[in-house]
């Protein structure tokens, strides 16, 4: 077990970090259904694209004539670059996001990433914890985050993680960013396990993240060492639990943990019994994994 005196750092950074945006939040529609959530500037910024969206009661909706995924993509397309030379969204990344009723369901329409905060959209990313050592008393590796990264420059972040673009499976997604950002082969990355999913409802500066991250542990050599190879990292680091749990606990300093990242470790140390079940915050670090939808408009659906 990991040292008690942690536990309540932990609980009260994440509970700070993840704290859900404040309601009332603007909401874009599609049949009816919530595509995004906005903040009340970013919902007035949006509704001055009048050739694309109207007001509706509590946000706005597409104009008729948009009738499709293809319209709906092409418009968006025009108005995220729009906001991208404004200086409103974090750089272009030349990659989309497929935006529907649930994941691997014909989407609404797919938006540029760099769009997606600014949008509220949902998303999905994978994540992968590098373990190593025996089940009982494991290891675990962190990455440096570049400090040239628009998002959690230089923070520490899991061993492996990326959202999931248009098209792409989780599966697929592991493998390539295990390659990139790790240097792990593929057969290698394809022992990751599944370990379930956390959810991420906040409201960092760049607009609201709505998240879910599927969770892999993959179990690694004791010689092995990731290599970063895509430039989005710049460093590795391997702890034992304890010291996990005091990264995570981190609100400033150099050895901070990203907020996505520090949750999946929180699942990690939970799954492995770490923490133990009689402590007092057990039930509440619990509750932060699967935040309960909130009673307003804008809360997850």
């Amino acid at each position: 077990m990991i040292d008690s005196g942690i536990l309540t750092p932990i609980l009260r950074r994440l509970t700070t970090s993840l704290r859900p945006p404040r309601p009332p939040l603007q909401l874009l529609r599609v049949d009816g259904r919530v595509a995004g959530r906005l903040d009340a500037e970013r919902g007035r910024r949006l509704a001055a694209f009048d050739r694309v969206f109207e007001r509706s009661p509590d946000g706005l909706v597409f104009l008729p004539r948009f009738r499709d995924a293809a319209t709906r993509s092409e418009a968006l397309d025009e108005v995220a670059r729009t906001l991208s030379a404004e200086g409103l969204l974090t750089p272009w990344r030349a990659e989309r996001y497929a935006v529907g009723p649930g994941f691997g369901t014909p989407p609404w329409f797919l938006l540029e990433r760099a769009a997606a905060r600014f949008f509220g959209v949902r998303t999905f990313a994978a994540h992968v914890n590098g373990l190593v050592g025996p089940p009982d008393a494991p290891t675990l590796w962190f990455a440096r985050r570049s400090p040239q990264k628009a998002i959690d420059p230089g923070q520490l972040d899991n061993l492996v993680g990326g959202g999931i673009a248009a098209g792409q499976t989780v599966a697929a997604t592991v493998v390539k960013e295990a390659l990139e950002e790790a240097g792990i082969d593929a057969a290698l990355a394809r022992r990751a396990v599944p370990a379930g999913a956390v959810h991420v409802f906040r409201a960092p500066a760049d607009g609201i993240q709505l998240e879910t991250i599927f969770v892999h542990d993959l179990w690694l050599p004791a010689d092995f060492v990731p290599v970063p190879t895509d430039g989005e990292v710049v460093e590795f680091r391997r702890v034992d639990l304890g010291t996990a749990a005091w990264l995570i606990a981190r609100a400033e300093g150099p050895d901070r943990v990203t907020v996505d990242a520090s949750l999946v470790v929180l699942d990690c140390l939970l799954r492995h019994g770490a923490i133990a079940p009689d402590a007092p915050e057990f039930l509440s670090l619990e509750a932060l994994r699967h935040p309960a939808p909130g009673a307003d408009a804008g809360a997850p659906d």
